[in-house]
């Protein structure tokens, strides 16, 4: 078969595979295109992907050349008109925001893979993508607030005097929490968590951080993994207990996202306001609303003081190890679906393969999307 690699738009740097993940592909007996200068914004040039075994194309000949195309983000309009009936497109498409898009594939009968909606088990763990860009957006918001806090994050000893530690405030204790968690105590800020899942009050305890616990949560088994929509009574109770905790933070960082759904607001006007002059918010749910009432994607303001920062796209800045970590968790949800003959073997018995595809022979398959979707 024949694969596509296309080459992301706008301020996206990353780039679906690098040139190590393409070698694989070409040992599984598959054909791969590259689009010109894919990987140029991660420091992989078209040598590189030649050298792996590409063959590098401009954009119009890679999707007609391939049977897959792979893209880290949704399709553009060009993009999505020059596709051939029956091409399989894989990406990170969030349907449940990109009706219009999905509904788009469908009429076009274009087989769409979502990534970000691959079920949430423990044999897709190699795939999720959400995961490991998570990692890399906590990992990065703690960094980016340690950069724009106007005073040390560790305790210091000095001749000066003591300096005591930042105190940092994480709402969310999914990956891009328990990274940013991790990464804050390496720093040497103290650190608290708050969750509405109990279950993970041991692995933030584990990472050296305090656990913020308020009673009366609803926590669904059935969600995978996820925080589920709360009641009126719980939502008071954690409102008052971000605000207590909230308010004496240096540091709060923002994580906290329901699948779906818009993000949840955790840290009100109010909030903001009773912080300390030079405090910093670092929402990564800015994308669908963030958790801050102030928050506005993709811009930095001040609010009596406080530096409020709407990032949900910290992978981009990281596009070299974002975009490895982005690759195997691609390459290893291609083996389901390429048999050992380097051959497209769509496994619809398979519950990942299943689960992951959105739209298929000009219908939308996937039963959570097809609820909030109609043709």
């Amino acid at each position: 078969m024949v694969i596509g690699i296309l080459k992301e738009e706008g301020s996206e740097k990353r780039v679906a595979l690098l040139p190590e993940a393409v070698a694989i592909l070409t040992k599984m007996m598959v054909t791969v295109y590259v689009e010109k200068d894919a990987g140029m914004n991660a420091f992989s040039y078209d040598k590189d992907y030649e050298t792996a075994g590409a063959k590098i194309a401009l954009k119009n000949e890679v999707i007609q050349q391939s049977e897959l195309l792979i893209k880290i983000n949704p399709p553009s309009d060009a993009e999505l008109a020059a596709m051939k009936e029956k091409t399989i497109f894989l990406a990170v498409l969030n349907p449940f925001f990109n009706k219009e898009l999905i509904q788009s594939l469908a009429m076009k009968n274009i087989t769409g893979f979502s990534l970000d909606v691959i079920p949430r088990t423990s044999r897709a763990q190699s795939m999720d993508i959400l995961s490991s860009m998570a990692t890399v957006a906590g990992y990065k918001a703690v960094l980016t607030a340690a950069n724009a806090l106007p005073k040390f994050f560790p305790m210091f000893m000095t001749a000066a005097g003591t300096i005591t530690p930042a105190k940092v405030l994480i709402l969310g204790a999914g990956v891009a929490g328990l990274q940013a968690l991790a990464t804050s105590r390496k720093l040497g800020a103290v650190v608290e968590v708050f969750d509405v899942r109990a279950a993970v009050k041991e692995e933030v305890m584990g990472l050296g951080g305090k656990f913020v616990e308020v009673e009366g949560a609803i926590d669904d088994k059935s969600a995978g993994g996820y925080a589920v929509e709360q009641s009126a009574e719980f939502k008071k109770k954690q409102a008052e207990a971000v605000h207590d905790h909230g308010i004496k933070s240096d540091v709060v960082i923002c994580t906290a996202q329901i699948p779906g759904k818009k993000a949840p607001v955790l840290l009100t006007k109010e909030t903001v306001e009773a912080m300390k002059p030079g405090s910093v918010i670092i929402d990564l749910a800015a994308s669908t609303g963030g958790n801050c009432a102030l928050t506005k994607n993709n811009e930095t303001i001040i609010h009596s003081g406080v530096k409020i920062i709407g990032n949900s796209f910290f992978p981009v800045d990281m596009p070299t190890d974002a975009s490895k970590m982005f690759g195997k968790n691609v390459i290893n949800f291609l083996k389901l679906m390429v048999n050992a003959k380097g051959e497209l073997n769509l496994n619809w018995e398979d519950d990942i393969v299943k689960g992951t595809c959105v739209t298929f022979n000009r219908e939308i398959v996937n039963e959570r999307i097809k609820a909030l979707i109609t043709i």
